[in-house]
């Protein structure tokens, strides 16, 4: 089974959930899709160790052979591509390496080169395999390495993908094509403001989902409702508590260091495996 685990904003308890939730149950496994900022690795001892280099394909252009006719530029839906008079302009930053402008060229003067966004990185412990990815500083398009990341999934075990925050590009493929979805929320007004856009978003998926409140008890009732009103399940909520805080911290995870929380985490794995 899959299971990603998703926020509507940063900062709600999004890895806190998908890593004491695989440590919570037997033959899992943990993949990190947030790759501008991977950090399910903090509450594992064994270091990250680079598996791969992740590309994708940037166009090269051969003037000899271009006749600047503007076809690929017409193409290109995301602007990556400029001709002006006898000039091709070419910005990397914005190419999402579809490979479309080398289809399109009537000239054949387009060619494709490797351009490096990222690496893959693996570590965990002896008892849970993590894998994560890493995308270079400045790259502002990571889907390419989370789709490439997601193919480490087992079929053979539960994998928890840990997703980026929001409901960009970047999440949408974290969530796609996995049988749950958990959506982690807080009850504050800006918690249940991202969980609806969330919300919206996850059903476009079609994805079955359900939400774990965190920090329960410093807002108020206005998430529960929203659920209750919306038919969402309500799988699941962690207290705010000091003891929780300090464990994270240092880098414990809430399993490890107040083990009665493992009953918690095990009993939310149970409810998810009933309504797939």
């Amino acid at each position: 089974m899959k299971i990603s685990v998703a926020s509507g904003k940063g900062g709600t308890g999004k890895t806190t959930i998908a890593v004491n939730l695989a440590l919570s149950i037997d033959n899992a496994m943990l993949i990190d899709c947030d790759v501008e900022g991977p950090n399910s690795h903090i509450f594992f001892k064994e270091p990250m160790v680079k598996l791969k280099d992740v590309s994708i394909p940037a166009p090269e252009f051969d003037l000899d052979k271009c006749t600047y006719c503007g076809e690929c530029a017409e193409f290109c839906q995301y602007n990556a591509i400029a001709i002006v008079g006898e000039k091709v302009l070419f910005f990397e930053e914005l190419c999402h390496g579809c490979g479309g402008c080398k289809i399109i060229c009537p000239e054949d003067a387009i060619t494709e080169v490797d351009h490096h966004i990222g690496i893959i990185e693996k570590g965990g412990s002896k008892d849970i395999v993590l894998y994560d990815g890493l995308l270079n500083i400045g790259e502002p398009f990571g889907v390419p390495l989370i789709r490439e990341l997601k193919q480490f999934a087992d079929d053979s075990k539960t994998t928890i993908f840990d997703s980026p925050p929001g409901t960009a590009c970047p999440a949408v493929e974290a969530m796609r094509d996995t049988d749950f979805c958990i959506l982690v929320t807080e009850p504050t007004p800006f918690g249940l403001h991202d969980l609806t856009l969330t919300v919206d978003v996850i059903r476009e998926i079609g994805t079955p989902f359900g939400v774990v409140v965190n920090r329960d008890g410093i807002g108020d009732d206005r998430v529960e409702r929203y659920c209750v009103n919306e038919n969402i399940p309500l799988l699941s909520k962690i207290p705010n508590d000091l003891h929780i805080a300090r464990l994270y911290s240092r880098g414990v995870s809430i399993v490890e260091g107040l083990p009665e929380y493992k009953a918690t985490f095990a009993g939310l794995h149970d409810k998810i495996k009933e309504m797939v």
